[in-house]
């Protein structure tokens, strides 16, 4: 193996790493679809439609990825839905 295809092996594997993070967001008996929903929105960036649908698999199935990424991208992203009242966290 030449250093070029180890250094790019090397990369690659760093790249892939970095991304394993996710925010999950789980259910709970307090907060409304529609605060879910606009929080996923302004926090997120999600879509309306990706709001309503993380919103409603959180409901129904207790729990749903709701962001994927690198942990300093993600950190302050669950800071903010955790002060909004929701339950969350990186995994």
């Amino acid at each position: 193996m030449s250093t070029i295809e180890k250094i790019q092996e090397e990369v690659l594997v760093e790249e892939a790493v970095g991304i394993n993070n996710e925010i999950v967001l789980f259910n709970d008996d307090v907060n409304t679809f529609d605060h879910v929903i606009d929080t996923l929105i302004r926090v997120c960036s999600h879509t309306s439609e990706q709001a309503e649908q993380c919103a409603i698999l959180v409901h129904y199935k207790g729990k749903c990825t709701v962001k994927t990424g690198d942990f300093d991208e993600l950190k302050p992203q669950c800071t903010q839905l955790l002060e909004a009242g929701l339950s969350a966290e990186i995994i």
